[in-house]
């Protein structure tokens, strides 16, 4: 217990300016038991204020905390419930009545009489001791009148109360002594109990001495006594002195006590006065709205530059004054309630005015842009909006602040805003399209409704006015083939001339001009629609405060068009779920505001697939370009996603022209009675692939032309032959020869990277046809001369030897010399001048290839030659048999059947 009460004096009364007089441990009765302490503690400053401290165990470590304490005074009662019988419960009446057991009756009794103690000591008022034994309360005077002297009295109840039987340390003095006595009897360190009965031998004989010194001095003694009784007289008067300046000191200390308790009560007088103050001048400065700001919200000036930031200014006052962070109680005051529905009523006021002037705003805006309208319908622009942006963004934290306080009255112009801009807008984009599709027709308002239009003309603009966004039917690079036939060059060129009178609709009749200014108004088209929808986007981003950027990466996403091919669309998979929804709302408004453009987009690329489908080269490349852009600025923003789905609208176009030239090459019909020469689809593919390289020149999507020139070519492939197997007056040889020669002259001046393998194969196809053609026409005029030595060669192959051929009655030397007798020189020449005039009719003059056939058949006639030299050589040797030309008449022969044609 002592450990404890040193433990507890040192952690807990010490820090609190107290003194621990007597601890006793206990538990409540009737209870589980929770054990802890009641401790009698006094203040070490005066006046001096004793306590009964409750002190118990911390639940998390090994340490006591304070938990409750009660002052003295208030103690009335202390029940010790039996006065004869050992009993550990006693119980404090303090405001109400606390039920304690001791650990032990010694450590309860203890604790009572200390409580007496104190209350005789400091208080000295009525505490009622029930069932405590007298001598329990009489020990403590017992001992003080008499076992200490009455001098000594004051002394000891006056001390620090501490116990009689503590250790009390030597002086110097009496150390000295018993070293000094020590010292004279060296045993007294190894014969302790010699050294006790030599002190007590001399300690009785001391004491006899002074017995007897006593006694010889009676006389003294005597007087000594009489001083004594008078001193006695003398104490028992300055006792009663004492007593009488005792009760009046007690009057005293008592008005004493009531001052330091009055004092104490003005002190926390004041420190109330000091905290309601702080709490009044808090409520006034932060919840005080200066007459200023309330007369700008009421009556400010919004149309002005400083009304508005009167207003503003304002409008952030009052915000503070509503989101000031109230301290627990505030919002129970009467005043504070007041402040708070006048400021309700000055916002709701405010807000109510600041919508309706915006929307007259907007209005007015929609009233004035309108008539800028007629000025830019005749210029392929659009009007610019800065200067309405500008004068709106003045009241951007206006709206920020509506946003914050009145969410409500905020989607109402958010949404009053998208009514009227996208009316507005509406109009303009239309103005502006009608005007593009006018200067890609060529033709004027006026002249549409009044003129009489051409015959393309009209075509175009009627399907301009009836246009949904389909692409019909194609008129333009392929639409005629089906239409063609097959004919020679001649009458090719006379049928290009009455198309031309008849309606200009085949695709050569769109000269590079035209699609030049086709492309210009396009990219002017786009150039216009892009700074218009960023501008728009931004200023609704910062008038409507809402975030439009994040820097996290984005993930990318595929989108597969309609051949397969994917178009690449990212998509931003935000991290804030308020910054994505923030985004969805500026997308959301743009989606409203522009609903016009893509649909117009469609109608626009549309009618440039009706007017040339080979437009749709251009369109790709451009929208394209302008997709790439758009993404590199923001992934998910309108602008991206309009022209990324206008692009699979692009693609689709462009897949269908490619489409319909592949379908119209196998559609072609050639004539049986006319030469085939070059088929009009390898012409076709000709220029369009001369067209597209000049177009996708350092274009971003190169991939889907070299997907189309795949198919394209495949098909120009596979129909070639298909005309080829059934032309009847032109050979087959021939048809082939010519258009894969063509075919590959194209790809060789091109340099498509993506049909090296084609254009070889078109070489080989043309060298292989050519080599054929070649053999089969040398089979004519030396006819019965190969019948002749195709029969030798039969025998040779059949196991005759080469030397007993001629033994053969249907080969001997005679029948050798009478067929070379049927080729003289002059049949021979006559014969390949015929061979010459039918190759120049079979092929036509735009390949320019009669030379190169015609020198491939002196080439092979003469290997034809030297071939039946050899047989000769070999079958009939020694028979002086020789062909009656030479391989030098061969050339003459040639040379001049060439130069007389």
């Amino acid at each position: 217990m002592t450990a404890i009460k040193h433990a507890l004096q040192r952690d807990i009364f010490t820090p609190n300016d107290e003194r621990l007089l007597s601890i006793v441990n206990v538990c409540k009765a009737g209870k589980k038991k929770k054990n802890c302490f009641l401790c009698a503690t006094v203040t070490t400053e005066r006046p001096v204020q004793v306590n009964v401290v409750k002190v118990k165990k911390s639940d998390k470590g090994d340490f006591y905390k304070r938990q409750i304490a009660w002052a003295l005074r208030d103690l009335a009662v202390v029940d010790a419930k039996d006065a004869i019988k050992e009993n550990p419960e006693f119980d404090l009446h303090f405001e109400k009545i606390y039920k304690w057991v001791a650990s032990s009756t010694a450590e309860k009794n203890t604790f009572i009489s200390c409580i007496w103690k104190l209350n005789q000591r400091y208080l000295r008022k009525k505490i009622d001791f029930v069932n405590v034994s007298s001598q329990l309360l009489e020990e403590l005077p017992k001992v003080t009148e008499e076992s200490v002297p009455s001098g000594e009295n004051q002394s000891v109840t006056g001390g620090d109360e501490e116990a009689v039987d503590e250790y009390q340390e030597l002086n110097a003095r009496e150390e000295q002594d018993i070293e000094i006595m020590m010292e004279g009897c060296e045993y007294a360190i190894s014969n302790a109990e010699a050294f006790a009965e030599k002190l007590s031998r001399e300690l009785q004989v001391l004491d006899g001495a002074n017995i007897q010194s006593i006694m010889a001095s009676e006389k003294q003694v005597n007087i000594l006594m009489k001083l004594l009784d008078e001193a006695l007289k003398e104490v028992d008067q300055i006792e009663l002195k004492l007593s009488s300046y005792e009760e009046m000191l007690q009057s005293v200390k008592e008005q004493m006590d009531q001052i330091s308790e009055s004092n104490h009560l003005i002190h926390l007088s004041n420190t109330n006065n000091v905290k309601l103050l702080s709490e009044i001048e808090f409520l006034v400065n932060h919840m005080d709205l200066a007459k200023g700001h309330i007369k700008a919200l009421q009556e400010g000036d919004l149309a002005s530059s400083r009304g508005i930031e009167a207003c503003t200014n304002a409008a952030d006052a009052l915000l503070q004054c509503m989101n000031v962070a109230l301290r627990p109680g505030h919002e129970m005051l009467h005043a504070v309630k007041q402040q708070q529905q006048r400021f309700g009523d000055l916002r709701e006021q405010f807000a109510r005015r600041l919508a309706s002037h915006l929307n007259n705003v907007f209005v007015q805006q929609g009233h004035d842009q309108s008539s800028t309208l007629a000025q830019h319908s005749i210029e392929l622009t659009l009007p610019n909006h800065h200067p309405f942006h500008r004068d709106l963004l003045r009241y951007a934290k206006l709206m920020e602040w509506l946003k914050n306080t009145d969410y409500g009255k905020y989607e109402g112009l958010t949404k009053n805003y998208m009514d009227y801009l996208s009316r507005l807008y509406e109009r303009e984009i239309k103005d502006f399209f009608e005007v593009a599709k006018i200067k890609m027709t060529g033709t004027t308002k006026e002249s549409k409704k009044f003129a009489t239009l051409p015959r393309k003309e009209s075509a175009v603009k009627q399907e301009t006015e009836s246009l949904h966004g389909s692409s019909g039917k194609l008129t333009g690079s392929t639409s005629s083939l089906n239409k063609l036939s097959v004919q020679s060059s001649g009458s090719r060129r006379s049928q290009s001339s009455s198309l031309l009178d008849m309606g200009n609709m085949s695709a050569s009749d769109l000269d590079v001009a035209d699609r030049t200014k086709f492309d210009k108004i396009f990219e002017q088209v786009l150039s216009e629609l892009e700074p218009l929808c960023l501008a728009e986007q931004d200023f609704i981003s910062k008038f409507f405060k809402l975030q439009q950027h994040q820097n996290i990466p984005g993930t990318m996403t595929e989108t597969e068009d309609v051949d397969g091919g994917m178009l690449s669309r990212q998509h931003n998979s935000g991290v804030l779920q308020s910054i994505s929804s923030e985004k969805d709302m500026i997308r959301q408004m743009m989606i409203k505001i522009f609903r016009c453009i893509e649909p117009e987009l469609n109608n626009l690329i549309a009618l440039g697939d009706k007017i040339d489908s080979f437009n749709s080269l251009y369109m790709l490349v451009k929208m394209s370009h302008h997709v790439w852009t758009a993404q590199n600025v923001d992934p998910a923003s309108f602008l991206s996603t309009t022209l990324g789905n206008v692009l699979v609208t692009v693609k689709r176009n462009f897949d269908k022209c490619i489409s319909n030239q592949i379908r119209q090459m196998e559609e072609v019909k050639i004539s049986k009675k006319s030469k085939v020469g070059i088929l009009p689809f390898v012409a076709e593919f000709e220029e369009f692939a001369g067209l597209a390289e000049s177009i996708f020149k350092n274009a971003e999507r190169r991939g889907d032309l070299d997907k189309a020139y795949i198919k394209l070519i495949r098909g120009v492939f596979v129909n070639v032959e298909k005309v080829a197997n059934e032309s009847q007056k032109t050979p087959r040889d021939v048809v082939m020869m010519e258009n894969f020669h063509h075919i590959f002259a194209t790809l060789s001046r091109l340099k498509i990277s993506c049909l090296e393998a084609e254009k070889k194969e078109a070489k080989q196809k043309y060298t292989d046809h050519l080599q054929s053609y070649v053999i089969y026409s040398l089979g004519q005029p030396l006819e019965k001369l190969n019948h002749f030595f195709e029969g030798v060669e039969a025998r040779v192959a059949q196991g005759i030897r080469e030397e007993e051929v001629s033994y053969q009655l249907a080969f001997n030397k005679q029948e050798l010399r009478k067929v070379i007798k049927e080729y003289p020189g002059k049949e021979v020449k006559k014969g390949l001048d015929n061979l010459y005039k039918k190759v120049d009719k079979h092929l036509c003059e735009e390949e320019n290839l009669l030379q190169v056939v015609w020198h491939s058949m002196q080439d092979e006639f003469i290997r034809q030659y030297k071939h039946f030299e050899g047989l000769i050589a070999r079958c009939y040797p020694g028979s002086g048999v020789t062909m009656e030309f030479t391989i030098q008449d061969i050339l003459d022969y040639c040379s001049s059947i060439a130069q007389s044609h």
